[in-house]
């Protein structure tokens, strides 16, 4: 690789505070927030709006959509004569 062209690499904690889930990770991402991890160190943390701990698809509280009823209420609408 040549020097003097990448970002910078290091680690980062990416937190989800609405499901109180954190992950220590490497990225370029930068923030000036910092929290103490686990093994005594400061690092930088980005908050971020879903996870893999919130997110309805890993978390198996998906809704299933009425499809039928959708069909149904366009055919009204606009409706086949």
């Amino acid at each position: 690789m040549k020097k003097g062209i990448h970002p910078d690499y290091h680690p980062v904690v990416f937190r989800d505070p609405g499901a109180d889930f954190a992950f220590l990770t490497r990225s370029t991402i930068t923030s000036d927030k910092t929290i103490e991890w686990t093994d005594g160190k400061t690092y930088p943390v980005v908050d971020v709006d879903v996870s893999a701990a919130s997110h309805p698809f890993y978390t198996g509280r998906s809704r299933v959509l009425d499809t039928a009823g959708r069909v149904e209420r366009f055919n009204q609408r606009y409706g086949r004569t």
